[in-house]
């Protein structure tokens, strides 16, 4: 049980890191070329400005449901981890 609680645990906050970094490459390349990037386009617009949203804002889902799992690990982890007293 630990060891899936474990997978649980790290494996979304991984996928989480991993493309929330992706993501900011991408809005990183186009800043430095000069354009606004269109976080709902998912492009570089060199001709307009676009606000800023973040990625939880526009990812809502995938962080919502990887914080679910991760907190299922975390309880999975614990009920694993528990030993009940002896001799009592």
């Amino acid at each position: 049980m630990i060891k899936i609680g474990l997978i649980l645990l790290i494996a979304p906050c991984l996928l989480l890191m991993g493309l929330y970094m992706s993501d900011l490459s991408r809005v990183e390349d186009c800043l430095v070329a000069g354009g606004s990037y269109d976080s709902v386009q998912q492009l570089c617009d060199m001709q307009n400005s676009h606000p800023v949203l973040p990625f939880m804002a526009g990812n809502t889902r995938l962080v919502n449901s990887a914080m679910l799992l991760a907190m299922l690990g975390f309880f999975l982890c614990v009920i694993g981890l528990y030993r009940p007293r002896k001799g009592h």
